[in-house]
């Protein structure tokens, strides 16, 4: 399923939102026209599993889980991460407030990148991307907006369908196929790809942090529909 747009308006501009979108653009097209340095860029800054297990971590490597979160593999990558925060990061932002979205981002994606160590303890390969952080937005917006609607398209065959469902159902579809994903994906040789633990473990945080500013929010926002 690919969402293109939610069915609920934000009372206030999500500056923080917008920021985060325009810094990852930014440094894709930094990476993008490093050329032949990229590579010695992604292992500088993103974070590598093997590093926190060898026994000599340095703060270069925890300062690491946060640059990654602003790095990604290509233009597909980068693509769908930004479709994600920004459906769905504005309305995060706006029950949220400005300052307490940004460290709730931060510890989404610290949550995710710590996830995917403990599941890939001894990788020697680089991890890069906001999917994880995304991941936590997606959980939060869940327990936030459950009943808001999103307008998606579903691939059927070779044609895409626009579809309007609920949130509660493209979300937590979305967490099904990661866990099913993240299960497959345990016990094999660590090849490089999608970290589904990172999002699974940014989700759950996202679910968490989400219940907890819950009682914050004002009551007609949940009940705001397409």
């Amino acid at each position: 399923m690919i969402p293109i747009r939610d069915g609920i308006p934000t009372r206030r501009t999500p500056v923080v939102n917008y920021l985060l979108i325009i810094f990852n653009i930014l440094v894709f097209i930094f990476m993008w026209m490093a050329g032949s340095a990229q590579d010695s860029l992604v292992y500088t800054f993103a974070m590598i599993p093997a590093n926190f297990t060898d026994g000599s971590i340095t703060v270069r490597d925890v300062l690491d889980i946060f640059t990654s979160m602003f790095m990604h593999a290509g233009i597909a990558h980068i693509a769908g991460n930004m479709l994600y925060l920004w459906i769905f990061g504005d309305n995060v932002e706006d029950s949220m407030g400005h300052f307490k979205y940004l460290v709730f981002y931060l510890v989404g994606g610290l949550v995710a990148s710590l996830t995917h160590l403990a599941t890939n303890p001894g990788s020697p390969i680089p991890t890069v991307g906001a999917s994880g952080a995304i991941a936590a937005v997606l959980g939060a917006y869940l327990v936030l907006y459950p009943r808001s609607h999103i307008a998606t398209f579903i691939p059927i065959g070779f044609f895409l369908r626009l579809a309007v469902l609920p949130a509660s159902i493209v979300l937590v579809l979305w967490f099904v196929m990661q866990l099913f994903s993240g299960f497959l994906s345990l016990g094999g040789s660590d090849v490089g790809g999608t970290a589904f633990w990172a999002h699974i473990g940014g989700f759950i945080a996202g679910v968490l942090m989400g219940l907890m500013s819950k009682p914050k929010q004002r009551k007609a926002n949940a009940a705001i529909t397409w």
